[in-house]
């Protein structure tokens, strides 16, 4: 008894390929190449203490970023903060605003300070450094975020500082949800403050201290 070749019909396999192609182009999400705004532009600059050099000309910017993208492709590729070399800071402000107290922006503002021992580099100071990042590029402090005008963190052999610079130290609500914000962010126990200081109170302190206006 004769049986019968199946029938192959050839258009109907070109039309499941092209439905197969079609789906995998499908799969491809929007984002795997779409990167992610932040809110503002951000400048990160580098400053080398050179001392046959003027403070401004030991001042680089490395580079400015506006995406989430860019963010950690420059964090991943330059050093970290406890590797750099006694002297050396970075800073990280938002676009039009030079890590200067000089600047329009700067000059009636303050900073929250963090002052780490060495220790604190070994365990604290990286850690602590890119929360910080995160929270300046997050726009962390709500309402208050547009006061910020950036971070620096400065190696020092006696002891290395992070700062977050506020634009206007008369500001009193918003420097102290700044400040609590912040410290809720970086995990520093209940029972230890960190202060503000005005820039305008560091440039004429007396001693080597300057009084906080500000404690949380």
């Amino acid at each position: 008894m004769a049986t019968a070749e199946p029938e192959i019909n050839s258009n109907s396999c070109k039309s499941e390929e092209d439905n197969s192609e079609q789906t995998d182009l499908e799969i491809v999400s929007p984002e795997s190449y779409i990167k992610h705004p932040l809110q503002n532009r951000w400048c990160l600059w580098f400053f080398k203490n050179d001392k046959s050099k003027t403070w401004q000309a030991n001042l680089r910017l490395i580079s400015k970023f506006d995406t989430v993208e860019d963010f950690w492709a420059l964090y991943n590729h330059i050093q970290l903060s406890s590797n750099l070399m006694s002297g050396c800071d970075y800073s990280l402000f938002k676009d039009g605003i030079e890590p200067m107290w000089e600047d329009e922006r700067n000059k009636r503002g303050g900073r929250w300070l963090l002052t780490l021992n060495k220790q604190n580099r070994k365990y604290d100071l990286d850690r602590f450094w890119l929360e910080t990042l995160l929270c300046l590029i997050g726009e962390a402090f709500d309402d208050y975020s547009d006061g910020v005008c950036g971070a620096v963190v400065n190696i020092r052999t006696k002891g290395d500082k992070i700062a977050v610079w506020t634009t206007d130290y008369e500001n009193r609500d918003g420097i102290t949800h700044i400040g609590r914000v912040y410290k809720e962010r970086l995990g520093i126990p209940l029972n230890l403050t960190i202060g503000y200081q005005s820039h305008a109170d560091t440039a004429t302190k007396s001693g080597s201290t300057t009084k906080n206006r500000f404690v949380v």
